[in-house]
């Protein structure tokens, strides 16, 4: 069934094809990408591609830097800690809302457009941010800033799809795992280095500029490289959609947030209508999809690659936003570490997913994805597993050091082939969706392991406490049980890494004048 839905799904849609038989100029890259690529073509998906690549980077790196600033903008705000934690939740609920309606704007839109729209409202974002005089402008600045987020990350995916032959989106995609990984983890270190000399405002400050010369360089230098067409937007599914995946997001996000405070009537509501929200979704989706006026096309699940890929990948995402959570927790109320001190622990394992994803996308093209994902999940899986039993008041901070090396290696192992496997199983005409479906998790795994996480710590912690245990050792057991169930879902993760296939159009070399 699978061979006769690739056949079906790989004929052309286009519906200008009968009036315009000839491929556009800008679309001539991706019409066949098994034959040559003049080079002035190359030259110019090179470009579109390294400047979607530095900007998905710069506005996720802006995504995790306010992590470690909560207590400063408490003080200076004179705030409590759940408004201060509202700068987070309503970033992700943002996201969490836009990012579905990105398949239809990737359809519907120029490259061009699109990026200067995100990066547009991105730049207003943190220039607002960096201006805020108070709390209430603070939140709205937020909430422009993931408006552009949210469309950033699936353009350079869907792009990178369209315009990479298949023989070489390993190497693509490695540098996307820079992106994915490698920035959320520096975040707290550069905010914490912020924060320890200037006071937060300088952190949109840092930001700023960044994102202004990236805008301008997008404005010089990118050029439309895809062909839009009439794509159908279904209202109803889209407030499904904001309902259902901002109803699951707020009330994962407040159980993560209220640890330890029990359950409340707030959480089940937000919990039980996102849940109902989304099931409705999947069922319009699948009637929609019939005449193909799908707002998201789950079609993509019956590709059973992207269906195992997506699982592994929320449990990557899981186990990353869990390290970057649990462990500053750890370093600075068990260790007694300080903010800037924790933060510069996290960043070598951040270098080493840096460095180790150009050879890791070279090595996908070769030798295809599985050789690599089993070893890293398996590294994965060890080095949770090891951090589970070894946590406590007395671990050594080399100790913690070189396990975080290590698991920043296994992710690194593992990001890049599910990123090549997963979207190079789709057909063409499903890679927006392919890519809209990969963020939309990313958020949704990241509030829940946030919420699984902190909730497992802080329900263990507080009964050590009432056993009599110390405040850093009540805190040490509650973040090692954390772990133990980190270390249950990335074992799941190994079995998976034994289902994915290589795509069948990656043919393992390069397209001559590629």
């Amino acid at each position: 069934m699978t061979d006769d839905l690739a056949t079906r799904d790989e004929a052309p849609r286009n519906p200008h094809s009968s009036a315009s038989p000839q491929p556009a100029p800008a679309q001539s890259a991706t019409a066949d990408q098994s034959a040559p690529i003049d080079p002035a073509t190359a030259r110019r998906n090179s470009v579109v591609i390294w400047v979607l690549i530095v900007s998905a980077f710069v506005v996720i790196l802006n995504e995790t830097v306010m992590s470690v600033a909560i207590p400063h903008l408490m003080t200076d705000l004179g705030i409590t800690a759940v408004d201060a934690q509202w700068l987070t939740t309503a970033f992700l609920l943002t996201m969490a809302v836009v990012i579905p309606i990105t398949g239809f704007l990737l359809q519907r839109f120029h490259t061009r457009p699109i990026f200067l729209a995100a990066m547009g409202l991105f730049s207003t974002g943190t220039l607002m941010a960096a201006l805020s005089p108070g709390f209430e402008a603070l939140l709205v600045a937020r909430v422009i800033q993931a408006g552009g987020t949210a469309i950033m990350l699936p353009l350079l995916i869907t792009t990178v799809m369209q315009l990479e032959p298949p023989a070489t989106r390993g190497r693509r995609m490695g540098s996307i795992s820079v992106v994915i990984a490698v920035a959320p983890a520096i975040g707290p270190t550069v905010s914490g280095l912020i924060l320890s000399v200037l006071p937060w405002r300088f952190m949109f400050v840092f930001v700023l500029p960044i994102a202004l010369t990236v805008l301008a360089l997008g404005w010089r230098l990118l050029t439309n490289v895809t062909e839009p067409r009439k794509a159908p937007l279904d209202v109803v599914s889209v407030l499904l959609s904001a309902i259902g995946f901002g109803g699951v997001v707020y009330g994962l996000s407040r159980i993560g947030e209220s640890a330890g405070e029990g359950v409340t009537t707030e959480m089940i509501v937000a919990l039980g209508a996102g849940l109902v929200a989304l099931a409705l979704f999947v069922w319009r989706q699948l009637v929609l999809q019939r005449i193909d006026d799908a707002l998201r096309d789950l079609r993509t699940f019956r590709v059973p690659t992207f269906a195992v890929s997506v699982g592994m990948f929320v449990i990557l995402m899981m186990s990353l936003f869990g390290a970057i959570i649990l462990l500053p927790l750890f370093m600075q109320n068990v260790l007694g570490l300080t903010v800037l001190q924790s933060g510069l622990m996290l960043l070598p394992g951040g270098l080493v997913m840096a460095l180790f994803a150009p050879g890791i996308g070279r090595a996908v093209d070769r030798i295809g994805p599985r050789p690599l994902l089993i070893p890293g999940a398996a590294l994965v899986a060890g080095v949770l597993w090891t951090m589970s039993a070894i946590l406590g008041p007395d671990t050594p901070w080399w100790a913690l050091l070189a396990c975080h090396v290590a698991l920043s290696t296994g992710l690194s192992l593992m990001f890049t082939p599910l990123f090549t496997a997963s979207l190079g199983s789709l057909p063409r005409h499903l890679y927006s969706h392919g890519s809209a479906t990969v963020s939309t998790l990313q958020q949704v795994a990241g509030a829940a392991g946030t919420a699984l996480f902190i909730s497992t710590m802080a329900a263990v912690a507080l009964t050590r406490a009432d056993s009599g245990a110390t405040t850093a050792g009540a805190t040490a057991a509650g973040i090692s049980a954390a772990f133990v169930i980190a270390a249950v879902l990335a074992t799941l993760a190994v079995v998976g890494a034994m289902f994915i296939q290589r795509p069948a159009d990656s043919p393992g070399e390069v397209p001559a004048g590629h």
